[in-house]
């Protein structure tokens, strides 16, 4: 059930009495998963959870790691950092959640190379994958709002696909924007229908709340510190599946492996954090589909490059990234080369 070398990374400001963190560690504990707790500013300054490697702010920038010395303080990507630290002990996977997120049974079950029913697009679109797992009217967070009554054609095809990133769905309350949330009424439960994966041309955001990753697409993982919080992992994915097509990869949904128990939210922070979403995500993935990417994994730092660099044109990410980015190729480097 449980992948060899696996690692998993959540960032937290709670303690460690927090019973979801104590669940994961748990479970870390008893089947040798690297398990991975990022602190922050508002993180308690004392925090010992048995079963988990907890690093606190000031760890964090003692790392020789060039971006820990750069990356902004108070920020969710910070779990940057987090991804480096587990890729110093060469895990086959890593998986990423957040301290809201309780774990089923099936939580780490990942594949490496499967057969799946793949969703093909014969021209650019975007797909609601949620509706292959609910009846009900409901998207993810990030979907382009143009896009929601696009009618969804099942156009499958089981093949033998490669998906290095894997997205899970999440119970009760799951990932979904501000404007549902104000809108419409939770909970909700998926139904446990078989992984969908997308294929070249077919376009769905996914998260960092339930992500699994395969060592070939861990350079992707980097999250963006110069824009939105609300945006930062939904524009990482954008630039990921983008660049995951070069490869002749697909991206992987698939059921439930969590239950959601929402940390406390303002909601209308919320929206107002995801407005620049909302007017943006449809023409970001426009221009990130007209962008001349080379294709093949050894291209992955080339592509990223020009994707933010497009982002940074399009004036919704500040030119800033880019000193970041390049830090965390260098880090990235350091970290296959053993020079940490």
């Amino acid at each position: 059930m449980y992948p060899k070398k696996t690692a998993l990374v959540i960032t937290t400001i709670a303690s460690n009495k927090n019973y979801i963190l104590r669940k994961y560690a748990k479970i870390s504990l008893k089947e040798n998963i690297n398990f991975i707790i990022v602190g922050d500013k508002k993180s308690p300054q004392k925090f010992s959870l048995k079963g988990a490697n907890y690093f606190s702010l000031q760890q964090q920038k003692s790392l020789k790691f060039n971006l820990a010395k750069i990356l902004p303080i108070n920020h969710y990507a910070r779990k940057n950092l987090g991804y480096l630290i587990a890729m110093k002990k060469k895990p086959e996977i890593i998986i990423e959640t957040d301290d809201d997120n309780i774990p089923l049974k099936n939580f780490f079950s990942i594949k490496k190379t499967t057969k799946q029913k793949t969703y093909i697009s014969k021209k650019n679109g975007w797909v609601n994958v949620y509706k292959f797992f609910t009846k009900k009217h409901i998207w993810p967070r990030g979907f382009a709002l143009e896009k929601l009554n696009t009618p969804l054609i099942k156009k499958l095809k089981l093949s033998k696909i490669k998906c290095p990133i894997q997205q899970g769905l999440a119970d009760e309350n799951p990932d979904v924007d501000a404007i549902y949330r104000l809108t419409r009424a939770l909970p909700i439960k998926f139904n446990s229908s078989k992984s969908i994966s997308l294929g070249a041309g077919s376009i769905c955001p996914f998260n960092s709340q339930n992500t699994g990753w395969l060592r070939d697409a861990y350079p992707l993982m980097y999250l963006p510190s110069f824009c939105s919080f609300r945006m930062t992992d939904i524009w990482r994915s954008f630039i990921a599946q983008r660049i995951a097509w070069t490869c002749g990869w697909s991206v992987l949904f698939h059921a439930s492996t969590v239950v959601q128990k929402r940390n406390e939210h303002d909601l209308m922070k919320d929206f107002k954090d995801e407005v620049c979403g909302y007017e943006n995500n449809l023409n970001i993935m426009n221009c990130l589909m007209k962008l001349n990417l080379k294709p093949g994994i050894k291209n992955i730092k080339h592509n990223m490059i020009l994707c933010y660099k497009e982002l940074i044109h399009i004036n919704l990410i500040n030119k800033k990234e880019l000193k970041l980015l390049k830090a965390w190729f260098i880090d990235l480097k350091k970290v296959s080369k053993n020079k940490l």
